[in-house]
């Protein structure tokens, strides 16, 4: 067993301890910059290999998929064979994954090879997450540790889509696959050095009929949410029972999960009302967060016509702006409660929401990429701190594991958002295209614009001068509207959440659950930090 180098609770990290969190903050930098760069690869590398349709929504897909059911599963794995051990298995696997899809000749190759991305993805997060608790037990430095690392993440976000277009622009599509590959040859080598081992001396059996219901239950709810938000899903009834067939089974993991001796997730975090609200309320703040960035970008790429290299540029922003809102939280902490933090955070969401639902479909552009920049900004504080209110309501063993439903609800969330919300401004964007004046447009043309914007914008480019511009306008005008009115829905939203933590959160003076007497035991008694959100992803592009 080996349970090494954490240091007591109270002592301070040292040189070796900072430089190891430079080394975690790697694999989040990482996914968050695959991620963004895939979007710009997605037209070359569809045409290079022939894929179909179906091919290319598989594409995008497969990753977030295996990546929600896989995160529970790799949480619980990693305290049981160890955090450290199970990361590096995760960056071998990772980057064998990223050669793979970088050189695939075919959709299906593609296709595996983003799938066994995101099972590798799921061993990342809550592996580096956890042992970051075993680095940094002091309270404050491990705050400064958390927001270092979500800044990471979410700086990915932000320079992913620049760096992916100017790679695709100078050399081919599988480039973007290969950015994360020197980062993992880091990990892998500094990593046994620089990093800490831990797991759980009383895991218990590693239970694998509960991983099978895992899956079973998010695999199907993920699959069915993503069905309804597809504008062009044939068969809703599918997309129903799929979700159907997910809560049921979830209610059998439930089940079982309270009747084992060393369950796969421990239900008993559940009692805690900060750890169940924080879950909550960061799972529909991701939800909001990845609606209102599907939207900005379909403005900046639809609306504005902005090349995907120019696009990229434009919505670099809003990563930069969470990751802004996530290295402030510590500052925040110093004069202010965490919920209070939180709620000052989101109330600067709501102002940027409420300005987004005034925006025009002309000379607005600016106004909306600083609007979601600040969207972004005020999350921070919910990411950064309330991750770490969730680990820490639980005892250091199970660190992973509540890693783990950190992430979840985040995926979820963000999977939550572009189907819901998605399909709230893809139902007013229709609306507002049936009764457009489109009588001079050849009637084909006319019913492919209704569909969505993006169609309508490439529809237009068959079109004489006059009527592109009719139609365009129009496309323009519809989509501008739905983008108003998702805002206000998602205003709507951050008010119930800012209800949540005041309810929830507000009486937490302090967000840690003291550990166990480092004397009494031989693991090591370690604080536990926190998670913060992903993809999709974010997702922003959340895939």
């Amino acid at each position: 067993m080996d349970n090494s180098t954490s240091a007591p609770a109270n002592d301070l990290a040292g040189r070796k301890e900072w430089i190891g969190l430079a080394v975690l903050a790697l694999p989040a930098m990482l996914v968050a910059m695959d991620i963004g760069a895939l979007f710009l690869a997605l037209p070359h590398l569809s045409a290079d290999l022939g894929v179909s349709s179906v091919e290319q929504l598989w594409i995008i897909d497969i990753y977030g998929f295996l990546l929600a059911g896989f995160l529970l599963t790799m949480g619980t794995l990693g305290d049981r064979v160890g955090r450290r051990r199970l990361l590096m298995i995760g960056a071998v696997a990772f980057t064998v994954a990223s050669v793979l899809a970088a050189y695939a000749n075919s959709g299906t190759t593609l296709i595996i090879a983003r799938a066994l991305l995101g099972i590798a993805g799921a061993t990342l997060s809550p592996s580096t997450l956890a042992l970051i608790t075993n680095m940094f037990r002091n309270e404050k430095q491990r705050g400064v540790a958390i927001s270092i690392w979500a800044s990471a993440l979410f700086g990915g976000t932000a320079i992913g889509p620049i760096v992916g277009g100017v790679m695709v622009e100078h050399f081919w599509w599988g480039s973007v696959f290969l950015l994360g590959v020197p980062f993992m040859i880091v990990l892998l080598a500094t990593g046994f050095v620089l990093l800490p081992e831990y797991r759980d001396p009383n895991a218990g059996k590693f239970d694998l009929f509960s991983v099978v219901l895992s899956l079973g239950a998010i695999l199907p709810v993920v699959y069915g949410v993503k069905e309804f938000a597809a504008s062009d899903s044939d068969n809703p009834v599918v997309a129903g029972g799929a979700i159907l067939l997910g809560l049921v089974v979830g209610w059998i993991f439930v089940r079982r999960q309270s009747r084992l001796e060393h369950p796969l997730i421990d239900l008993t975090m559940f009692r805690s009302a900060s750890f169940s609200g924080t879950l909550v309320t960061m799972m529909f703040a991701s939800a909001a967060l990845a609606g209102v960035s599907l939207m900005s970008t379909q403005y900046i790429q639809s609306v504005e016509g902005l090349s995907p290299a120019a696009s990229g540029l434009w919505q670099a922003p809003t990563g930069l702006g969470i990751a802004i809102g996530s290295m402030a939280t510590p500052m925040l902490m110093k004069s202010l409660k965490p919920a209070t933090a939180i709620i000052i955070g989101l109330g600067i969401s709501l102002v940027a929401m409420l300005v987004l639902t005034q925006a025009g479909s002309s000379g607005w552009l600016i106004a909306i990429v600083v609007a979601v920049a600040l969207v972004a900004l005020g999350t921070g504080p919910l990411f950064t701190q309330g991750t770490g209110m969730v680990v820490s309501s639980v005892p250091p063993e199970k660190a992973g594991s509540a890693a783990s439903l950190s992430e979840t609800s985040n995926v979820f969330g963000s999977t939550l958002g572009l189907a819901l919300l998605g399909s709230i401004g893809a139902a007013v964007y229709r609306d507002r295209m049936a009764d457009a004046p489109l009588t001079d447009v050849p009637p084909e043309i006319a019913d492919v614009s209704r569909e969505n914007v993006a169609a309508a914008t490439a529809a237009a480019d068959s079109l004489p001068g006059n009527l592109a511009t009719a139609l365009r306008d129009v496309a323009g005008e519809a989509f501008t509207t739905a983008m108003n009115v998702v805002a206000g829905v998602e205003a709507l939203l951050v008010v119930a959440l800012i209800v949540l933590v005041a309810l929830t959160l507000r009486k937490k003076t302090a967000a840690q659950t003291p550990g166990p007497d480092p004397t009494a035991s031989s693991a090591p008694a370690s604080s536990p930090a926190s998670s913060s959100s992903s993809e999709t992803v974010p997702t922003t592009g959340a895939v």
